[in-house]
């Protein structure tokens, strides 16, 4: 077998990594409407987490996955657990338990890659360049289409917009600074420290939280892919696409959340799925490829 040969089916699953993470990834808010009614969200998280953390500690055991040596690079993967897992996870899900429908959840959260080229742009690092910018006001027009009609009156009350805006800003803050500060490290490893930092900070918050955990079928069947679909799968992906990728590029995915959320939840909720989403679909995909291939 030539080199080339050996290599074609690893740099398939690569180039598929985007697409894949986009589908898993869109599954957090069918979740969540799955199992918020059924449970506090950071009670919800603090299974999640606790559930998560031995999994990846066994998964790095068996594959003997080296941990990070230097305290500091712990220290740094906390972080940006606290920030991508607790914070932004924190702040989705206490918004839609308090109301706010997935589609606004998924608009106010996908304006990340904005946010994320104007920070990059006003700190001087790599530069946006004008098909980038272009991309991305395409993207965010897209977005807006799709989930133009779920935009319902009384979902945007102070608390819930202030939580949903939190995600935003903890989940933009903890890609670049992992870009920035988080060395090259397993994956594995780096999902137990960062889902472990995550723990910490949830599970106070969960046992001082009003509710309880009503263990039906939709919880169990909502518990289960957030471990195993979202955190094993959808983080790990996150974590190697940000590793691999410009900041810029890699959040310009999250503009692919929302209209594939909007599909899910029509092929699963009978949701309607109208010529405006159609047309959001095909705006937010020819946004992504400008950003995604401009050089």
């Amino acid at each position: 077998m030539t080199a080339a040969a050996a290599g074609a089916p690893r740099e398939g699953v690569v180039r598929a990594m985007p697409a894949v993470f986009v589908l898993i990834w869109s599954t957090g808010f069918v979740v969540a409407r799955l199992g918020m009614p059924h449970a506090p969200p950071f009670g919800f998280l603090a299974w999640r987490f606790a559930l998560s953390v031995p999994a990846f500690v066994v998964w790095a055991t068996l594959a003997r996955a080296r941990w990070p040596e230097r305290p500091l690079q712990w220290l740094h993967l906390a972080a940006t657990g606290v920030l991508m897992h607790a914070g932004y996870l924190g702040g989705v899900w206490s918004a839609v338990k308090g109301g706010m429908g997935a589609g606004m959840a998924a608009l106010l959260v996908g304006l990340q890659p904005v946010l994320t080229a104007l920070w990059s742009s006003a700190r001087g690092g790599r530069s946006v360049s004008p098909r980038q910018w272009a991309g991305l006001a395409l993207g965010l027009a897209g977005l807006l289409l799709v989930v133009w009609d779920k935009l319902g009156v009384g979902e945007a009350g102070p608390a819930n917009l202030a939580l949903a805006l939190f995600a935003l800003v903890s989940i933009t803050a903890g890609t670049l600074y992992q870009k920035r500060f988080v060395a090259a490290c397993d994956v594995r490893t780096a999902n137990a420290i960062q889902l472990g930092a995550a723990l910490v900070v949830c599970l106070p918050i969960a046992l001082l939280e009003p509710g309880r955990m009503d263990w039906q079928r939709d919880l169990w069947i909502a518990l289960g892919w957030s471990v195993f679909g979202l955190t094993l799968g959808g983080s790990s992906l996150l974590y190697l696409l940000i590793q691999r990728g410009a900041a810029t590029r890699v959040t310009s995915l999250m503009y692919l959340v929302p209209p594939c959320t909007a599909l899910l939840a029509w092929l699963l909720f009978d949701e309607p799925l109208g010529g405006l989403v159609l047309a959001g679909f095909a705006l937010t995909a020819v946004g992504v490829g400008l950003v995604v291939r401009a050089r």
